[in-house]
């Protein structure tokens, strides 16, 4: 009898753990993809290296690709897409851009451009459509801050005085845009990585147990599921199949901190709250699938994913990175 128990539960494990895959919906695309942004289950916007943007209006069956005209060799990590028609993409550096468009990509219009020596963006979040705030490594040995709030028309940079002041070597990874997030209605938290790897809510500095102190080490990604639970994932993006302090758990917004029973297989740029007790996460050597809170990580694809990301309205996952996109099947 015990036998067949235990025949029953490894059937049991071995259909939960492959429960869900990654399908290919485009591939073959020349751009390093970190930019994502899904609308709802049919509407999903990429971005990339080479100026490339990417829109599906049918859950991934068919895309329209694109190169921003005038600026084809911006490597644009991050994008934030309101519907069919409207999206702001990030240019990263020399010199740091954001531009918007709202007829689906026809037409684009920079709404923020700064060449000072030294900017260097990192992602971009948006509590509304109106509501928005952009981070970036620190110049001066602050992190760089800016605040909309008409949509991405106009960006301001918070004071001087307000910046938070960081520690020489510690910086943020923009690696899928997603190492600030929404905390509340109108507070954000970030994390940052390399020689120092911290997380910031308000005034607050909180050291993190992830693995840090070289220049490819940190934390490179957050996901809130409320204002006491987030979940920060990360690692050495030199030794991907590494999976040595590259998960971490709170449940007191940062006070203590936890790391799972089987973290995800090895360095990991994005983690994303999926809802009940659901956590995905993807990086250079696959994507890993929780659903008991992040304690049991299931490798469910050996794909190389930079970004995933829960439609805003609907239950749809899906992931970019390399030249292709992903989608996930429960």
């Amino acid at each position: 009898m015990k036998k067949i128990i235990t025949a029953i539960l490894i059937c049991f494990f071995f259909q939960f753990s492959t429960a869900q895959t990654v399908k290919i919906v485009a591939s073959g695309v020349k751009s390093s993809m970190r930019g994502l942004s899904v609308v709802d289950d049919k509407t999903v916007w990429v971005s990339g290296s080479g100026g490339t943007v990417g829109l599906s209006v049918d859950s991934g069956n068919t895309w329209k690709w694109m190169k921003v005209k005038g600026f084809e060799k911006t490597d644009f990590r991050d994008i934030e897409a309101f519907d069919e028609k409207t999206a702001i993409i990030m240019g990263i550096d020399t010199p740091a851009l954001i531009l918007k468009t709202t007829d689906a990509g026809e037409t684009w219009k920079i709404m923020f451009e700064d060449k000072t020596p030294g900017m260097f963006l990192d992602a971009m979040e948006f509590w509304n459509e109106q509501s928005g705030i952009v981070i970036g490594d620190p110049i001066n040995g602050r992190m760089y801050i800016a605040r909309t709030f008409d949509g991405g028309n106009t960006w301001r940079g918070i004071p001087e005085e307000n910046k938070p002041a960081v520690n020489e070597g510690e910086a943020c990874f923009a690696s899928s845009g997603t190492n600030i997030r929404k905390l509340n209605k109108s507070e954000a938290v970030f994390i940052t990585g390399g020689k120092s790897s911290r997380v910031f809510i308000r005034d607050q500095k909180l050291d993190m147990p992830i693995i840090q102190g070289t220049e490819s080490t940190g934390a490179n990604s957050i996901a809130v599921k409320n204002k006491k639970i987030f979940m920060v994932v990360g690692g050495d993006f030199n030794t991907k199949d590494s999976s040595s302090k590259n998960c971490i758990i709170t449940t007191d917004a940062g006070k203590t901190w936890t790391t799972p029973v089987v973290p995800p297989h090895g360095y990991r740029s994005c983690v994303e709250y999926l809802g009940k007790k659901n956590w995905i996460s993807c990086g250079l050597n696959g994507v890993d699938y929780s659903t008991d809170e992040g304690q049991h990580f299931s490798w469910i694809s050996k794909d190389s994913y930079h970004v995933c990301r829960k439609a805003k309205k609907g239950k749809t996952v899906y992931f970019a990175g390399g030249g292709k996109v992903g989608r996930l099947i429960y």
